[in-house]
């Protein structure tokens, strides 16, 4: 009997931790779909839509969804925030992206800590983990009484990319006939809270310095916002719309580049369309950390030049030679963009926006430089970041993983003598007839 591994995620939602769960059950089938029984226990994640997966196009995995957990698995994987790890099966696993700032919370460490393994998406967050520490105190007295840091096993999973989705693949999507411009920069990412220049992705910051950049008179490059804050309704597309119109409104009177909004539901194959798009001639982000950043490697694969911040995550694969990463400096994370994850204790990217200014207009007035080292990205990612990639390094944190099915217990089966009836006689037993040997006659 196979030993049963129970995955809970956010499987059938529309956000990164729903993307990331689909790629991890999937690799996880490829890896050990032989030798376990995988079944899915889905979740929810915040207020983002469901119903992502489709028949059809995901039956391999609704097949093996199963709201009713009525036995302990032998092994258990949950997909979420650290601090929601439970250990429910006999071998536990967590599995996050991890952080964006350099102190994820206590709850989150002693989360991890009730997991047997971890796996993290990138280098940042693995050694983000293991260097934090905490003073625990009693919570009556408030006196110290002990240490917190991360005291179980650790390693880092990739997000691989679907090459039969995500590749070079130059064409017209016919997503972008609205833009007029056949020069654009594409950020992609939610507005999340957070004062002007604190939002997590910066969004605010990056649309004042495109501004800041080019306005003024002449031919000027478009910046394409593939954005959304919680949903995708007519009330969160009006809500980013008049982010969008404050900023600018400090510009009054200026001659001012386009600002285009790409705003609601789009299928994998429609992103990777509008990536490759001839108009979208790189990628920007001011973001102030990743735990791994997995619109960034959708987008590089295409082997346009990436603009990006040089910290966290998504370092481990947009690399320096092949893009420009803009340098800064660490800051405390404003209160505005505080919550109970983000600590505002802890600290966060600033992207040098002057910096970022400058290198934005030399990408466009220097394009044929860029493009040249930006397309070696291509096969670096090909080979060291794909789902076969990921399903290896999957595979091999699994193998070493000493699991055992619930075996019922077999009883040999025993052979009772049979009972005669009240009043039965004994049967007769008849004694086997001896042959005694032949005796010779004694001679006189």
């Amino acid at each position: 009997m196979k030993p049963t591994c129970v995955v809970s995620c956010p499987i059938n939602t529309f956000s990164g931790y729903g993307a990331r769960s689909r790629d991890f059950v999937r690799s996880l089938i490829k890896a050990k779909g032989d030798e376990w029984n995988i079944q899915i226990l889905p979740q929810r994640w915040g207020n983002t839509p469901e119903e992502y997966l489709k028949e059809g196009t995901d039956s391999d995995l609704l097949s093996r969804i199963n709201p009713n957990l009525t036995q302990q698995p032998e092994i258990w994987i949950q997909i979420t925030v650290p601090n929601e790890f439970q250990p429910i099966g006999k071998f536990n696993i967590g599995v996050t992206a991890g952080i964006e700032s350099t102190m994820p919370p206590g709850e989150w460490i002693e989360g991890c800590n009730r997991m047997d393994l971890n796996l993290v998406s990138s280098e940042f967050t693995k050694t983000t983990f293991q260097n934090v520490a905490y003073t625990k105190n009693d919570p009556q007295t408030k006196q110290p009484v002990g240490e917190v840091r991360l005291n179980k096993p650790m390693e880092v999973l990739m997000e691989g990319l679907d090459l039969d989705v995500y590749f070079k693949k130059p064409e017209k999507s016919g997503l972008l006939d609205s833009v007029d411009e056949n020069f654009a920069f594409l950020f992609t990412g939610h507005w999340l809270q957070g004062d002007f220049g604190h939002d997590r992705k910066n969004v605010s910051q990056l649309i004042w310095t495109f501004l800041q950049t080019f306005k003024g008179k002449g031919a000027k490059p478009a910046l394409l916002l593939k954005c959304n804050a919680v949903d995708y309704s007519l009330m969160d597309k009006q809500y980013i719309e008049g982010k969008i119109n404050m900023i600018k409104k400090h510009f009054k009177g200026e001659d001012l580049p386009n600002i285009y909004l790409l705003h609601g539901e789009f299928t994998n194959e429609e992103l990777n369309k509008i990536n490759n798009d001839p108009k979208v001639k790189a990628f920007v982000s001011f973001t102030r950390g990743e735990g791994f950043g997995r619109p960034l490697l959708e987008q590089a694969i295409t082997g346009k030049p990436v603009i990006t911040t040089n910290w966290s995550g998504h370092t481990d694969f947009i690399l320096p030679e092949y893009n420009a990463l803009i340098g800064g400096q660490l800051e405390n994370i404003h209160p505005s963009a505080a919550n109970n994850m983000l600590l505002k204790e802890g600290q966060w990217f600033k992207i040098d926006a002057d910096v970022a200014g400058k290198a934005m207009k030399d990408v466009y007035k220097k394009y044929k430089k860029y493009i040249e080292q930006s397309r070696k990205q291509t096969q670096f990612l090909k080979t060291n970041f794909s789902k076969e990639n990921m399903t290896d390094v999957l595979k091999t944190h699994l193998d070493k993983i000493q699991v055992a099915a619930n075996v019922p217990l077999q009883l040999p089966k025993l052979q009772l003598p049979k009972l005669k009836k009240v009043g039965e006689k004994e049967p007769t037993q008849e004694l086997p007839k001896l042959k005694l040997p032949k005796l010779k006659k004694v001679e006189a």
